[in-house]
């Protein structure tokens, strides 16, 4: 069922890969669902388990009227991990879903292998302007900020080179609920994650786009310099939203950190029986059909 009750509330979820490798999580970015993350799935669900869910009121989740911590978002992930029977896994967030990702780490140390911070921060003042937001997107919707939004996300380049990557997100952020979207921006308002994120010990990655003006690069390395075995990788010529913008390299960074905590020889074991499983599926269904299935 892709439908699945955490922590009081119903999530949305995809779950593909190879069903004995280890798990990776991917956790959405504030206006955005699991699609943002079709890309680098796609590169990495042949020799990873890749769990994609909609952060609660955003995408097919449901929508709570009520204000949220970023914690409780963290404990909804570990809801949905507990109902799917995944002990363990590596968890990936971009933006909110990168401080969700923290929390988690905070929180729910024993279920985390890894950690993937990407465009992110621990702390994101001042309040004011995110509770500014959040009542605005209540009055009049996430039309009322999505150019801008945009901007900040997307270089230039990328904009007019993939026109028709930018135009999904923009409907993206048009049909996410207004109060799904506000009742983020309360919970980053409110959210101090810099006391805590010390105690992480988990191998963390922390990237971060070069030209991002909402998480500059400043904003990875203090993060950086707080938690232990951490690294952080820069990309060139990348804005906020650099999972969808520069998805290739991202997905290399990925597997390449991922493989040296995972264990090359059990992800490539998994990864060579997927591999066979979707031939034959190719050859029957077409590859077509095939590549849709895996980008739902």
């Amino acid at each position: 069922m892709p439908l699945i009750q955490s922590n009081g509330i119903s999530l949305f979820h995809d779950l593909t890969g190879p069903q004995d490798a280890p798990v990776v999580v991917f956790s959405n970015s504030l206006g955005t669902a699991l699609e943002m993350w079709n890309d680098v799935v796609c590169a990495l669900a042949g020799r990873y388990r890749c769990l994609r869910y909609d952060m609660r009121g955003h995408g097919r989740s449901q929508v709570l009227d009520a204000p949220a911590r970023i914690e409780d978002f963290a404990d909804d992930l570990a809801g949905l991990l507990s109902a799917l029977d995944i002990k363990r896994a590596h968890v990936v967030g971009l933006s909110i879903g990168g401080m969700v990702a923290q929390a988690f780490a905070v929180r729910h140390a024993g279920m985390l292998m890894s950690l993937t911070l990407m465009a992110t921060t621990a702390h994101m003042p001042p309040p004011e302007t995110w509770l500014e937001r959040a009542a605005l997107v209540r009055d009049r919707g996430p039309a009322a900020v999505v150019d801008a939004t945009l901007g900040r996300w997307f270089t230039p380049d990328f904009s007019a080179r993939a026109p028709h990557k930018v135009a999904a997100i923009r409907e993206r952020i048009l049909a996410t609920s207004p109060i799904g979207y506000a009742v983020c921006c309360g919970a980053i308002a409110a959210m101090d994650l810099r006391p805590a994120i010390d105690a992480i010990a988990a191998p963390t990655l922390i990237m971060a786009g070069a030209d991002d003006p909402t998480t500059p690069p400043a904003v990875a390395e203090d993060m950086r310099a707080h938690i232990k075995h951490a690294e952080l990788i820069v990309l060139p010529q990348a804005r906020h939203l650099f999972a969808v913008e520069r998805a290739d390299v991202v997905a290399d960074h990925l597997l390449r950190f991922l493989d040296r905590q995972s264990g090359d020889d059990a992800c490539l074991k998994a990864g060579d029986d997927f591999a066979a499983g979707l031939a034959i599926r190719k050859a029957v269904l077409g590859v077509e059909y095939v590549q849709r299935s895996l980008e739902r």
